[in-house]
Parts: C-alpha cells; structure tokens; sequence
C-alpha cells in the first residue's frame, strides 16, 4: 500500500503558487520559509534586461540578457508573463523554466504583482494558484516599511500610494490571508499548498489507479 502511495504522490503535475500584497507585507519572508521547509517547492527564475549588481549570480538571482534577446523570446511566446518597468529595465517568466519543475511534479513559487499573475492565469489557468498577502492594518504597514530601514522616505511615500491600487485587485485571487503573524501565515499558506496538491487534476497518476480499482471490482463482480 505505502508504495501505491508513493507512486501517486510522484505521479501529479506541479502547481504555480503566485503571492502577491502590498510592500511590507512579507512576500519575501514568507517565500523564504516556503522554499526551505518545502523541497518540493521552487522559486521561478526570471529574466532580465538590467545589468546585474554587485551580489546577484546568473541563474540564481536572474537570467540576464539583452534587449535583442528579449525581442527574441516574445516574438517566440517564450514567456508565461512580462512586464517593461518603470525604469526602462525589461522582465519574463520563461515557460521553459517553469515547465521544467511542474512537469515532473514539482511546484513553482513567484513573488509577481497582478498584472503578471493574470497573465500567467490566462495562459495557464489549471496550473496557478493566487495568494494574496494582507497587512493587519495600514498603519503597521507603514510601521514595516519605515523599520526595515531599506528605503528613503520617498520611496515609502511612492510604495504607500501604490497601496489602494494594489488592494482594488485582491479580489482577483484564490485566497486571502492576513499577514499578523509569520507563523501562523506560513502554516496557513502551506495548507492552501498542501489542499492544491491534492486536486484532480494535478494527480495525474490518479486516472489509471482508478481504472486498476475499476478492474479489480469486476474481476470480483466476474463481469
């Protein structure tokens, strides 16, 4: 029985779990937790148009290439998302490397805001799942920004602005949590991991191990 067990388990198609919330909500933190409790789980790879910086490693922080191979992949719809930034640097999520994980089982995690996940949910639509992140309050939510002590006034000032936007499209996502406290957030969302697993069409394996219960009850039947 436990080797039935762990044949479905390896038999099942990965999931995209997207996260997204307003800055300050712990996005990054709680990703972090996901991936190290969860070898299952990976984090999507993007690709890029800027220079790299001082700390960023090819392949483990991004894909960096030129705006003529950029080009080159939309014009092949190599991407599952895309986003020109404000700043003139250029983003995608390859197909390719996401499809690499969840085609053998593995699933995907992106830190992504929701324009690119209703791109990804338009061209992959059973695959993704959205999970939008909620501060307790605005106000601590301000609090969070000015204590982590990254950023100038006038970026916290710029990030608090973009808040209403953002919150206009929560109601875009599968589920909802409200980031009070790490743990029990992490719990929470590992729940929501755990359940998405679980569906019909993710467990690929499932359709012949119900046609071998379907066989084994007529050989008993004798039809």
């Amino acid at each position: 029985m436990n080797q039935i067990i762990d044949k479905l388990r390896k038999e099942r198609k990965g999931a995209m779990f997207i996260i997204e919330g307003p800055s300050g909500t712990g996005k990054g933190t709680i990703a972090k937790q996901l991936l190290e409790q969860d070898k299952n789980i990976k984090f999507s790879v993007s690709v890029t148009t800027r220079a790299p910086r001082y700390n960023e490693k090819e392949g483990v922080d991004y894909y960096f290439i030129s705006n003529e191979k950029y080009d080159e992949l939309l014009k092949q719809d190599a991407f599952y998302e895309f986003v020109d930034s404000q700043y003139g640097s250029r983003y995608g999520t390859l197909r390719s490397e996401v499809d690499s994980f969840i085609n053998v089982g593995q699933d995907v995690l992106f830190d992504m805001d929701w324009e690119g996940a209703r791109q990804m949910r338009a061209k992959a639509p059973d695959d993704v799942v959205t999970i939008y992140l909620l501060p307790p309050s605005i106000k601590e939510l301000h609090e969070r920004l000015v204590n982590r002590g990254t950023d100038s006034k006038e970026i916290i000032d710029k990030r608090m602005r973009l808040v209403l936007d953002k919150l206009s499209h929560c109601d875009e996502f599968d589920y909802i949590v409200v980031n009070a406290e790490l743990e029990d957030t992490v719990k929470k969302i590992q729940r929501i991991i755990s359940g998405e697993r679980m569906k019909r069409v993710r467990q690929t394996g499932m359709k012949d191990f119900v046609t071998k219960l379907e066989n084994e009850a007529k050989e008993i039947l004798g039809l």
